[in-house]
């Protein structure tokens, strides 16, 4: 049930004189109920509401610096009613059969120094991306629905007078503290696909074009303005602030970046955050879809076990770790040690990635993970979308469980976080795929569904990464 603060205000005015009569029996020395009293009285009555509201208005306070994670098709998303189909189950096969564009664009992710201009052409936004955060933009704040991607750096938002961009923008000259950034700062040469002359016109607005999800692409202003997060405040936050956009992959309200590079939110905010931050993706399966995203070292768990974040020069926003096997029932998947490992030169290796759904692994490796599941598992199996190794649900109990081994960490999956099931629910499917068979696509990915209900710890500042369990809904 949604909850509406101004229609309960509306009941409380109404009956507040029997209110009144209901308190002076309770307490005959108050003739006439106090507005003070009748003040605090509707306080506690929105509190206790607000308690069974699963989507306020507002981030709830928090001694923590936590955010709301909310699937971008959730309940408590706007982006609600854009769902494609009304069954869960359909929309997340959708969304899982665009990871193969999701990989082809991280193999790209190359750094400042490799990556080429993108040509820009209008278009219309169609969006994408799992989970969104609410935060807020500008002085005052405006209120925007971000797509949270850790493997990106840049933020960037549909600004007033956006070509495609959908009808929800920043307006820029609203805020008091806005402010385009200049060609000849040192942010504008952080950005990727910088367009400022090569030289002289150092005081021109630095403008940069970009591509997004494989398909789409934008061009931006670099600006600055306030970010607001909760409790938190980041000043002079550096973003893209987008004139036009091309494809259909551009979320809709924006861009959080999380990723490793210096204009990412965790760079910017400096000692705020000291380099931590977690989150919990909730559940597929939850109604809500509501999760944490936990900002600095406070209130992260204590009793963890991590493992070393590895970086690649190549693509350095990237969260590479050392995967070093994986095994399905108590059977080691016999897997080369190079098809899973960091290779510098090429940029191959295993990350930690938000915005893919299933996992996905370089063919050869992909195809022993399958066999073993399969030799443990009762067939016929069949296709479903993008999974391949799908098998009638009343042996889903037989099937073995999978486990990714880590340097100092294995993580055993839950059946939750290795099958889905058909929209029908007569078939269950390993919910794991084969990366795209080309030459750039050489990244092994671990993808949201493979995260749910976990927290995962991102500590760039002592290079590691944790994993727990924890019930994220």
């Amino acid at each position: 049930m949604d909850i509406n603060v101004n229609s309960h205000a509306k009941w409380f005015l109404t009956y507040r004189g029997k209110i009144s009569v209901v308190f002076e029996q309770i307490y005959p020395n108050f003739k006439v109920m106090d507005s003070t009293i009748l003040a605090i009285f509707f306080l506690a009555f929105l509190s206790t509401i607000r308690a069974f509201d699963p989507c306020p208005s507002l981030e709830p306070e928090s001694e923590n610096s936590d955010l709301s994670i909310i699937h971008i098709y959730g309940k408590c998303s706007p982006f609600e009613s854009q769902k494609p189909t009304s069954s869960w189950t359909t929309t997340v096969l959708n969304m899982a059969s665009k990871d193969h564009q999701r990989v082809a664009y991280l193999s790209t992710r190359l750094a400042t120094q490799f990556a080429t201009p993108v040509p820009i052409a209008p278009g219309q936004v169609v969006n994408i991306g799992n989970y969104v955060v609410r935060v807020k933009i500008g002085s005052p704040g405006q209120m925007m629905f971000m797509v949270l991607d850790i493997s990106a750096d840049t933020a960037w938002v549909p600004c007033n007078g956006c070509t495609g961009c959908s009808s929800h923008v920043f307006t820029p000259n609203t805020s008091e503290t806005y402010g385009p950034v200049e060609c000849g700062t040192s942010e504008c040469t952080q950005v990727r696909g910088l367009s400022c002359p090569t030289t002289g016109a150092t005081t021109e607005s630095c403008l940069f074009n970009q591509s997004y999800g494989g398909d789409s692409s934008f061009s931006a202003t670099l600006s600055r303005d306030f970010l607001m997060l909760v409790n938190d405040t980041i000043p002079s936050y550096v973003f893209g602030c987008i004139g036009a956009v091309s494809g259909k992959s551009i979320p809709p309200q924006g861009l959080l970046g999380l990723g490793r590079g210096a204009l990412s939110l965790l760079s910017q905010s400096g000692t705020f955050y000291d380099g931590v931050f977690s989150y919990c993706l909730p559940s597929f399966r939850s109604y809500y879809f509501s999760g944490t995203l936990r900002l600095g070292p406070v209130g992260q768990p204590k009793s963890i076990k991590y493992t070393p974040l590895l970086k690649n020069q190549r693509r350095p926003s990237l969260y590479y770790v050392n995967l070093t096997g994986v095994s399905v029932g108590q059977v080691k998947v016999p897997i080369a040690p190079e098809l899973l490992a960091l290779n510098p030169t090429t940029g191959a290796g295993t990350i930690i990635d938000s915005g893919t759904v299933i996992s996905q692994f370089v063919p050869a490796a992909y195809n022993a993970i399958k066999e073993a599941f399969r030799n443990q598992t009762q067939g016929p199996f069949t296709s479903l979308g993008a999974f391949d190794t799908c098998f009638t649900v009343t042996h889903e109990d037989l099937a073995p469980k999978v486990t990714l081994h880590f340097t100092g960490l294995n993580i055993v999956l839950p059946m939750e976080n290795t099958l889905i099931h058909s929209s029908a629910g007569s078939l269950a499917c390993l919910a794991m795929a084969s990366a795209p068979n080309n030459v750039n696509s050489v990244l092994n990915v671990i993808a949201s569904l493979q995260q749910q209900n976990l927290r995962v710890v991102f500590d760039t500042a002592n290079s590691r990464v944790g994993i727990a369990r924890e019930s994220c809904n």
